[in-house]
């Protein structure tokens, strides 16, 4: 089990990667890119973010990403 976690913008997708399971999921295209991870608690990140030439703190709850995905939270 890998302990490293990979969060990435490319286009107007966010991917998220840990353990081998990768997620994907829409983002804004004013999104730049994520600057800094901030806090990562029980599949609920804060991160820095770069929108328009603007930082600003951002909040990704991946709880609700992966429950509408049918994933139970546990499993990941």
């Amino acid at each position: 089990m890998s302990t490293t976690a990979i969060l990435s913008n490319d286009n107007r997708f966010t991917s998220f990667e840990y353990d081998g399971i990768k997620i994907r999921f829409v983002t804004p295209k004013c999104l730049e890119k994520y600057t800094r991870v901030l806090e990562w608690d029980n599949g609920y990140i804060v991160v820095t973010a770069l929108y328009n030439g603007i930082e600003t703190e951002e909040y990704i709850d991946l709880i609700s990403v992966l429950q509408n995905l049918c994933i139970e939270p546990e499993e990941f």
